[in-house]
């Protein structure tokens, strides 16, 4: 069997840490496995030095729940591991057990495609602890990398004014998987298509494309490569003009695009991707309007992210639209969001719940018990602020407090509409909805960048949105907080 089919085999139960199966065997083996938890996953910092997140990657997620198990050739590896004594890691009992292991949980999330903050649960999983236990790191995987994805395309397409950006990252992005997940997250942040065809094919996203610099080398010149072009594809006519001579080029295309247009075709535009830009774009608008052609697209590529499409927008560059592949698909300045799954709860079955605090001498690092719902409130249609609150206990005060400093806190503002952002996704381990689509999610982070404030979305220094936690849930967590450090001596 081939590497591929051996990775992309049925069944990613294996995809996962080795210290979430040996947390797992030792639930089991203190009896304590069926003992009910809560995990919330959430980051704790906007990436990028922006002032926002787009939450992505739920299908994903989901699919994997609903799917888990064990297959028999994973037992058999894992009957194989051994500890420092030789002898095997894992009681064969246990094997017996993670065969038969389904999902049987809850699981509670904010919709693909919305505007979120740091401490804010992305996911809320609730079942047996040794079954939410082991699904943590594709949990973490799937909504880390495809929300920083987003999150970076948002950016992109806010930098483009409106203009279309094509995602091309496929060449460069991190192995087979990245790139199918890259091209969907940048389609749910707002690129209007992909140049990645399986994705397209996989996730209903449209598919762009035209050609390469090789194809204008395999002629004995430009304008014999274009001329091939037209005769091949004159329902496709962008082309690259920057093999040799740019402006050239330009030219070249433009002689190629009447000999088009005397066929009964029309080119669709030039594609630059090299050299100054600005100036390229602006001498090339001047050859196409020239040449007859005012409606001739300009597109832009070559390592372009969205400071450097901001910087080209202020030079008045002639672009409108726009190839971005090596700094998106990767998240080229931020390689992680950083995202965590922590316990927050646990009781045993039928019992009350008690709340549980990760403590650490860095306040960012403290998490926040209970089981949290996140409620939004806007004004006229504007978010203003987000509140975090426990569902056992309500919002009922409306006063946020800020988690990093106490000193700062507001009241929910008067006349507002409210929404519970994180909505019921699974329940006894079966799907309660159907999952969106890319473009139901796509639509969705559209929808919600517009209800916020444009200082939350510049890209130097933005406004902070504020996050804070219900009065009650801080009061009760300053409590744990305290009561943690005396019975720890910290």
């Amino acid at each position: 069997m081939s590497v591929l089919a051996r990775l992309y085999q049925p069944g990613l139960a294996l995809l996962t840490d080795l210290y979430e199966l040996t947390m797992a065997y030792g639930y089991w083996k203190s009896g304590v496995a069926d003992r009910e938890a809560v995990f919330n996953l959430f980051f704790r910092r906007n990436p990028f030095g922006g002032g926002f997140a787009i939450a992505c990657g739920l299908p994903q997620a989901l699919d994997y729940i609903r799917s888990f198990r064990f297959q028999d050739d994973d037992l058999v590896y894992l009957r194989g591991l051994t500890g420092r004594d030789g002898k095997p890691l894992f009681d064969r009992a246990f094997l017996d057990a993670l065969a038969d292991l389904r999902f049987t949980g809850d699981v509670d999330g904010i919709p693909e495609g919305r505007v979120v903050f740091p401490n804010e649960p992305l996911l809320r999983v609730q079942g047996p602890i040794m079954e939410c236990q082991i699904l943590e790191t594709f949990l973490v995987n799937a909504l880390n990398f495809q929300s920083l994805v987003a999150t970076k395309a948002a950016r992109v397409c806010l930098a483009a004014e409106g203009d279309l950006v094509v995602e091309f990252g496929a060449r460069r992005a991190q192995g087979p998987d990245g790139a199918v997940s890259a091209s969907r997250a940048a389609y749910v942040g707002g690129c209007a298509g992909t140049s990645n065809v399986l994705a397209g094919r996989l996730y209903d996203i449209p598919v762009k494309g035209t050609h390469a610099h090789s194809w204008v080398e395999c002629f004995d010149d430009e304008p014999a490569a274009f001329r091939a072009w037209a005769d091949a594809m004159p329902n496709n006519a962008v082309f690259l003009v920057d093999t040799y001579d740019s402006l050239q080029g330009v030219r070249n295309a433009v002689e190629v695009g009447k000999r088009l247009r005397e066929q009964g075709h029309e080119m669709v535009g030039v594609r630059l991707d090299s050299g100054d830009l600005a100036y390229l774009s602006i001498e090339a608008r001047k050859i196409l309007d020239e040449g007859g052609f005012p409606d001739a697209v300009i597109m832009a590529s070559g390592d372009l992210d969205e400071h450097i499409i901001s910087s080209l927008k202020q030079q008045k560059a002639e672009i409108h639209a726009w190839g971005v592949g090596t700094r998106l698909a990767t998240a080229y300045d931020q390689p992680a969001l950083g995202c965590v799954y922590k316990l927050v709860a646990v009781r045993e079955p039928g019992g009350p719940w008690r709340e549980k605090l990760k403590l650490s001498e860095q306040i960012a690092k403290t998490t926040i018990p209970g089981i949290l719902q996140v409620r939004r409130y806007r004004v006229d249609g504007e978010c203003r602020c987000d509140m975090l609150y426990d569902v056992r206990q309500g919002s009922a005060s409306g006063r946020i407090v800020d988690p990093a400093d106490p000193t700062r806190r507001r009241y929910a503002p008067e006349a507002t509409t409210h929404e519970d952002l994180l909505v019921p996704l699974m329940r006894g381990g079966e799907p309660v909805a159907e999952p969106d689509t890319a473009a139901q999610a796509r639509d969705r982070a559209q929808k919600d960048l517009a209800q916020f404030h444009w200082a939350i979305k510049r890209f130097v220094n933005p406004h902070e949105y504020p996050v804070g936690l219900e009065q009650g849930l801080h009061e009760h967590r300053q409590g744990m907080i305290l009561q943690a450090r005396e019975e720890h001596g910290s």
